[in-house]
């Protein structure tokens, strides 16, 4: 097995109980264990706070579906040429949606892509977000709202962006590679 990222940060050996639990059910669920799981793994209250993380943003109670949340981290990623987060979300978006021309235009550039208006505007919001968080006006979060989000939801898309432009950034630093697994996933 290659190392997940170039840093020199086993792993804790052995795993605590419960996270042991958790990566035998990565293995079981998915064939194999995500490597940004194993890159945190050295230390395991950085593990747990970021899967807490993750669980919240990509799982947890949301007016945004899986999919939307998902095509946000590719969006962003794709912004912040992050090569772990654009192969495994790339990954989910084949996945979640059927269409694997949909998650290889959003690897590329989602204003390439066949989206609904409500989609357009949740991206190019996280794009403004990416790019350029400090000029975001109320007419912004308006576009959001007229196309159907709520508060909420504006909330979520903010945090989701956010959570992938601090994970790209770390992703990126410590050269964190994808499982092999991903690249033929849902194709």
């Amino acid at each position: 097995m290659s190392k997940p990222t170039a840093l020199d940060l086993p792993m804790v050996d052995p795993l605590p109980e419960a996270t042991q639990k958790y990566f035998d059910i990565c293995q079981d669920k998915l064939g194999m264990i995500p490597n940004v799981l194993q890159a945190y793994a050295f230390d395991i209250d950085k593990l747990n706070a970021f899967t807490a993380m993750y669980n919240d943003m990509m799982l947890g109670d949301s007016g945004l579906t899986k999919l939307e949340r998902e095509m946000i981290a590719v969006a962003v990623s794709s912004i912040n040429k992050c090569f772990y987060c654009l192969t495994a979300h790339g990954a989910a978006v084949r996945q979640l949606s059927g269409d694997p021309v949909l998650g290889e235009l959003m690897v590329m550039n989602y204003k390439a892509a066949d989206l609904e208006p409500r989609q357009r505007a949740m991206l190019d919001f996280a794009e403004k977000i990416t790019k350029e968080s400090s000029s975001i006006e109320e007419a912004d979060r308006q576009a959001l709202r007229d196309v159907g989000f709520n508060d909420r939801d504006i909330f979520d898309i903010s945090s989701v962006a956010a959570f992938y432009n601090m994970t790209n950034r770390v992703a990126s630093a410590i050269d964190m590679q994808p499982n092999p697994e991903y690249h033929a996933q849902f194709r």
